[in-house]
């Protein structure tokens, strides 16, 4: 199990090429510059949980397949909620994200 940059990297662009999309799509439907996706897949950029659950998304791939290599790659699950949906659950994974660092860095 990896959750190394590199690793995570390397998977988001195989996902992204089996999908056929270009960096240039995939970043705009993950609403970010594609000069940071690039840097992404390079394993040179970390990113946060909501941008991590954005990426994820636009490749109906699941978090901890980017993360890890592990289980599916495809998740379903978010296929069908609305824009209006998929903000609200980008918030949930925010809050998540900053209360996770919040208790690690206490530690």
């Amino acid at each position: 199990m990896t959750n190394d940059g590199m690793g995570m990297g390397i998977r988001i662009q195989e996902l992204r090429k089996e999908r056929n999309m270009t960096r240039e799509e995939l970043a705009e439907k993950a609403e970010i510059s594609t000069k940071f996706l690039y840097e992404v897949e390079m394993g040179k950029k970390g990113i946060s949980s909501e941008t991590l659950l954005k990426i994820a998304v636009a490749l109906s791939a699941s978090c901890d397949y980017l993360l890890t290599g592990e289980g599916k790659n495809r998740n379903g699950r978010f296929d069908n909620l609305t824009p209006k949906q998929m903000k609200r659950l980008e918030k949930i994974v925010k809050l998540i994200g900053e209360f996770c660092e919040e208790s690690w860095n206490n530690n």
